[in-house]
């Protein structure tokens, strides 16, 4: 069989890799080459064959035509990163996160170019916070500008409902949700790129369903504060806990923004509880079920409001870290002896109603191809049509 050389780039070999946060020999070993070769693929002493550069597109997470292209393409621009304080050393990325955060910005940037050759005006995110106000009141701004009571949340069964009522409430204000499923949350449980048009936050599918909706909250106070970056925080930090400002600060408007202080304090388990005693944990569940956060948060909350103690609180915040442990160690198991769920209802659920729809209207109107559907959405071309109806149902 004749041997087909790949005419790719060497450098652009090498700005791969480096971007994709792989090491020679990691990435060596995932293309199932010698480091050796590689090395002299990216020297440009030799050229790796079109099978072998298609390999490496998939290593690096990369269609093979960057291979080709005079020079590197513009890039995302970095993340700030608030996974770590002021002047403490920079954490690295893994390949899983690097990717993740390309690929976001990717699919933002073919919203808005989709959104102009549809000749459709890009929705607009009008609301406006101020990071020196009170985070209750800048809650109550986030609430009152999505437009949801708290009796309506209340109408909402906890898990995925709530989820998807918020996800979509944030898209249809402007705010791109993606969600991310290949990074631990350990690393990150979510992060944001920030753009005056269809920003975008993406959270974490390996974390819990509350905590999914308390990222999307966190991530959207930080487009509104006019910043985007990466971000690895506890939904209700311990107190005294080491943080920066914007992550305290983006924390405390997240939680007033799910759990209004005023609604908490009417309650009735609240108001007829003596201040700064225990809470048996059904009381806690059921609250936390009622505004679909989780139960960490709504501590939090009433630690804020003061009718808990701090040690209380902190007692709670180790039991409940603590069973998120088993809670991740059971989802290891589950993923070991599981497929998972089918391409298209993942395609859809990573990618968002917005975005998937936006794929599809340009489709349908011979704007982009079949192709190219599959190449927005990662799936194969036959997923489409189940892709169409999976729209369609999260629709109604």
């Amino acid at each position: 069989m004749e041997r087909i050389e790949a005419l790719v780039n060497p450098f652009l070999l090498s700005w791969a890799r480096k971007t994709a946060g792989l090491g020679v020999e990691q990435a060596a070993k995932k293309a199932q080459v010698k480091a050796e070769k590689l090395l002299s693929w990216e020297a440009g002493d030799a050229r790796p064959t079109l099978i072998q550069a298609r390999k490496l597109g998939r290593v690096y997470k990369r269609p093979i035509s960057v291979f080709y292209l005079p020079e590197p393409p513009q890039d995302f621009q970095p993340l700030r990163d608030f996974r770590r304080l002021p002047n403490a050393p920079a954490l690295p990325e893994s390949p899983q996160l690097l990717f993740e955060m390309r690929r976001a910005q990717a699919r933002r940037d073919l919203a808005v170019e989709l959104l102009e050759a549809l000749e459709i005006p890009a929705p607009q995110l009008r609301l406006a916070i101020d990071s020196r106000a009170d985070p209750e009141q800048m809650g109550e701004v986030i609430r009152e500008g999505l437009g949801v009571s708290v009796e309506e949340q209340f109408s909402w069964r906890p898990g995925y409902e709530t989820f998807n009522r918020w996800r979509k409430l944030l898209e249809n204000n402007g705010v791109l949700v993606f969600q991310c499923t290949d990074v631990g949350v350990s690393e990150a449980r979510g992060f944001s790129v920030y753009a005056e048009v269809l920003p975008a936050v993406v959270v974490n599918t390996k974390d819990s369903v509350p905590g999914r909706i308390f990222s999307m909250f966190h991530e959207l106070t930080h487009i509104l504060l006019r910043e985007g970056g990466i971000c690895q925080f506890h939904d209700a930090p311990s107190v005294g806990a080491q943080e920066s400002g914007n992550e305290q600060f983006c924390n405390s408007v997240a939680g007033a923004a799910l759990v209004p202080q005023s609604n908490l304090l009417a309650e009735t388990l609240v108001r007829t509880k003596q201040p700064l005693a225990d809470w048996p944990d059904d009381h806690v569940a059921y609250l936390a079920e009622r505004y679909g956060v989780s139960r960490e948060t709504l501590l939090r909350r009433l630690l804020i409001c003061h009718r808990i103690t701090s040690d209380f609180y902190q007692r709670k915040r180790q039991q409940y870290q603590q069973e998120f442990r088993q809670y991740q160690q059971e989802l290891r198991r589950k993923s070991k002896r599981s497929t998972g769920p089918p391409p298209y209802r993942l395609a859809v659920s990573t990618a968002g109603h917005t975005f998937v729809t936006l794929v599809l209207d340009s489709y349908h109107q011979d704007r982009i191809t079949a192709s190219d559907v599959a190449d927005f959405l990662g799936v194969r071309l036959k997923h489409l049509t189940r892709i169409q109806s999976e729209v369609l149902a999260g629709a109604r």
